[in-house]
């Protein structure tokens, strides 16, 4: 047969560690959840999408509306590297979007924070990790 698809090593590998990244990173997201209602704030969103971006998580701690990025990895260091410059472009962009929708609309009290979490499951959360 001139055109085998049987899938090779390689490419199942790709697939596997795909699925795998996949998964951490929604286990990581549900860990930083349970982290945020611990301290009292309610999630009210998981990976809101708009048209500009993704937001991993959104909380309502009284009357601010916490915006959460996740960063999955083996160091917190080395997630906190995965952040890029477009990315925190991106973001800026969907919170703009989100709060939109608010009654307050762009007035609305917000925070950006960066949720850490290393390869032994442990959640390093950086407040307003985005202001200038």
């Amino acid at each position: 047969m001139p055109f085998d698809f049987v899938s090779t090593p390689a490419r199942q590998a790709r697939k596997a560690r795909g699925l795998t990244n996949y998964l951490a990173g929604h286990a990581a997201e549900a860990s930083v959840a349970r982290h945020y209602e611990d301290r009292g704030i309610t999630i009210c969103a998981r990976n809101w999408r708009g048209i500009t971006g993704e937001i991993d998580l959104i909380g309502r701690d009284g009357d601010v509306v916490v915006f959460v990025e996740v960063k999955h990895s083996r160091t917190h260091d080395l997630a906190a590297s995965h952040v890029s410059q477009a990315q925190i472009g991106r973001i800026f962009a969907t919170v703009d979007e989100f709060v939109a929708s608010e009654p307050q609309g762009l007035l609305t009290d917000v925070r950006i924070d960066l949720a850490l979490v290393d390869g032994q499951g442990r959640v390093e959360v950086l407040e307003n990790a985005f202001a200038g």
